[in-house]
């Protein structure tokens, strides 16, 4: 009987999708002679059985475009909403994959979607994942893609802010994505020559921050490029947040809990202005103009690069071949240029966090780049 290959992608969406499913398709037709659909929307069509048949014209055309013609959703199998309530829909999800009698379920997503995609395996179904995601961040790959794209974005961004900041002798505070983890911001920042990166691995010190830049003014600098991560923040405010949360914990009162609850509702509000809190700290202890641009999603748009479309295409073939092998239960991850099956088990619930002895972090500071510490 003829094999029968399904494919999703959850999670935001990022460049390299659409190369990724592409690669599978291609390769499970004309090498294998197998069968492939796409679920719409992530789990959410997985659970909704809405499919769409991927043949060669399907298939055509979409290398070099962004997002996923298969559309996407951030659902999560076990906390699906469902009518307004929220429910566990693994078992109807089950009920589907059997309904079309599938070899394999191919998932191609970020952190979230490796965890999802473990409890769909630990469910029955034969499961392997892809690392998608711009921030980079998937336990077991040395890369992820749809990052090689946003990197070239967000340093694009940081190159263009030197003129701007130079004839207005300003400092030019650029936010880029990467809430928990600080891989673009580093890239971009080293990449595109910023004066201080601040990532979330690295509390910072916005008076080491400003000495900084004071130093680069008394030295001729006329202006300053900070490029940071969107969950980047201070040691004091980290202090804050484990202090409130601790409080939270202690609680055994209802007043305790509700002053605790009410201290860290405050401080996801400040998160939410960080980066112009920042700002303007910086400019009330320098003395010097400030202004901030938030690149957002224009990250996650456009042409994939051909670094994303190679290792996208890479990965999805070897996928294939996964599963012709009858190999399951896998993310399918790039290790020293070769492709390599990790076991989910050992992905979920895991994040890649830049270390702190990390070459670019090694190169940064040997420039003189501050990084808030």
């Amino acid at each position: 009987m003829t094999s029968t290959i399904g494919i999703l992608t959850a999670g935001g969406d990022s460049p390299g999708l659409n190369a990724a499913i592409r690669a599978i398709g291609k390769s499970a037709i004309h090498g294998y002679g197998m069968n492939v659909i796409g679920f719409k929307d992530g789990f959410r069509g997985l659970m909704q059985n809405r499919v769409v048949r991927l043949d060669g014209p399907e298939l055509s055309g979409i290398l070099t475009k962004g997002g996923t013609i298969l559309g996407t959703s951030r659902d999560k199998p076990h906390k699906m909403d469902v009518g307004g309530s929220t429910m566990d829909m693994t078992d109807l999800m089950l009920e589907n994959f059997n309904e079309h009698q599938l070899d394999a379920l191919v998932c191609l997503g970020g952190g979230g979607t490796q965890k999802n995609a473990l409890r769909l395996a630990e469910k029955g179904m034969r499961v392997l994942t892809l690392p998608k995601t711009i921030d980079n961040d998937v336990w077991g790959t040395d890369a992820t893609f749809g990052f090689d794209t946003a990197l070239g974005i967000a340093t694009e961004a940081v190159d263009r802010l030197h003129s701007t900041a130079h004839s207005h002798h300003r400092i030019m505070v650029v936010e880029v994505m990467g809430h928990n983890t600080g891989w673009l911001a580093l890239g971009a920042g080293v990449a595109g020559g910023a004066d201080a990166i601040l990532m979330p691995e690295i509390p910072y010190d916005i008076g080491a921050i400003a000495e900084t830049i004071l130093e680069r003014k008394a030295a001729g600098s006329t202006f300053s490029i900070v490029a940071v991560s969107e969950g980047a923040r201070s040691a004091d405010d980290r202090a804050r947040l484990s202090e409130a949360r601790a409080a939270r914990d202690a609680a055994t009162t209802d007043e305790e809990l509700s002053a605790a609850e009410a201290v860290l509702s405050a401080l996801d509000e400040e998160e939410g202005d960080h980066t112009r809190r920042l700002s303007r700290q910086l400019e009330s202890l320098t003395g010097l103009a400030s202004r901030v641009t938030i690149l957002g999603h224009v990250q996650r748009g456009g042409t994939p690069s051909a670094i994303d479309r190679l290792l996208a295409t890479r990965l999805g073939a070897a996928c294939t071949e996964a599963i012709h092998e009858g190999i399951a239960g896998v993310l399918v991850a790039s290790r020293d240029e070769a492709t390599v099956m990790v076991p989910l088990a050992e992905v979920a619930g895991k994040r890649k966090t830049v270390p702190l002895d990390h070459r670019w972090i090694k190169a940064g500071r040997s420039l003189g780049v501050c990084f808030g510490d």
